[in-house]
This record gives C-alpha cells, structure tokens and sequence, in this order.
C-alpha cells in the first residue's frame, strides 16, 4: 500500500519514542514510512523529501526532533501539507525542542505535541485524515470508545474497593 503518512526523524536514537506513532498507525491501518533525515546534517535531502512528498500520495507528515528541532519547521516551510511537530527530550528535557518547534514564524504552521508524545502524534494524524475518509474515521471511533471503556472499568474497580470509602 502507498504509505499516506511520513514519520521522519531527525536521528534514529528518536526511534523509542516514535515506535507508539508506528504502533497506533498500524493499528489504525494507516500504511506509513519512516526517514531519518537531519535539517541541519541533510538539508538537500529534507527539502528534496519535503517538496516531493505530497506528489508521492503523503497526506501528513510527523516530524520528529530534540534540540534545536529545526526539521518540522524546514519540512512546513517547503510544502502545503500538515506538519505535526514531535519535539524529543533529548537536552533541556525537551523544553528547546518543544519551544523550537512551537515558535514558527506567521504562516509556517507546524501543529506540536507533547514532548516525547508519540502517540498523541498519530492520534493527531488519524483524526486529520478521519475527515476525508470515512473507514479511517470509522476505526478511530472504535479505538475511542475503548478509551471510555478504560476509564469505565478503572472507576468501577475503584469504587469497588472496599479499603478506601471516600467522603465528599
């Protein structure tokens, strides 16, 4: 299947943090790729991938990056398509990569998740493309309701514990 969604990484030692975003991609069924591409050790090559991806079936692109976090900016910069900015706590806990990715100049937008938030990024990507296709859209409610089931059970568990009796 023609990968519909890119994960690119500033460097493989951001490979832990971006197995959740493969992960949930392939349980939603969403057929990716992955690069590793540095904006400051590749910049050819970034802007090469950027400027071909949407010609290449790409509908939106996860950028992951520690440190000065330039890549998801470089990658908004030189195409149309959303650029979901996953800053990695690789120095300062993340607060510079985070911040880096956050501080994009006017019309430049990169949406950004949380530090380290792998998941959250793929969340973000499924629920973009859920609005142009009705099956993607139909499997993250799926994955939805079993979030509400989760915290249905916890509660229940909770108050089921005879040990704790809360007074409000």
């Amino acid at each position: 299947m023609t990968p519909i969604v890119s994960i690119i990484m500033g460097s493989t030692s951001d490979l832990p943090v971006l197995r959740k975003t493969a992960d949930f991609l392939e349980q939603m069924e969403i057929p990716f790729e992955m690069h590793a591409l540095s904006a400051h050790r590749t910049p050819a090559a970034v802007e090469r991938y950027a400027v071909e991806a949407k010609g290449r079936g790409i509908k939106v692109i996860i950028a992951a990056a520690g440190m000065a976090a330039a890549l998801p900016g470089v990658i908004a910069a030189q195409t149309t398509l959303p650029v979901i900015g996953l800053p990695i706590a690789s120095t300062l806990d993340g607060i510079d990569a985070l911040l880096s990715i956050v501080q994009m100049p006017p019309a430049i937008p990169t949406a950004t998740v949380g530090i380290n938030a792998g998941l959250n990024a793929a969340v973000l990507a499924v629920r973009i493309l859920a609005l142009s296709d009705p099956e993607i859209e139909a499997r993250y409610q799926e994955y939805a309701k079993t979030l509400s089931a989760k915290v249905e059970k916890a509660d229940t568990e909770l108050a089921a514990l005879s040990d704790y009796k809360f007074k409000v």
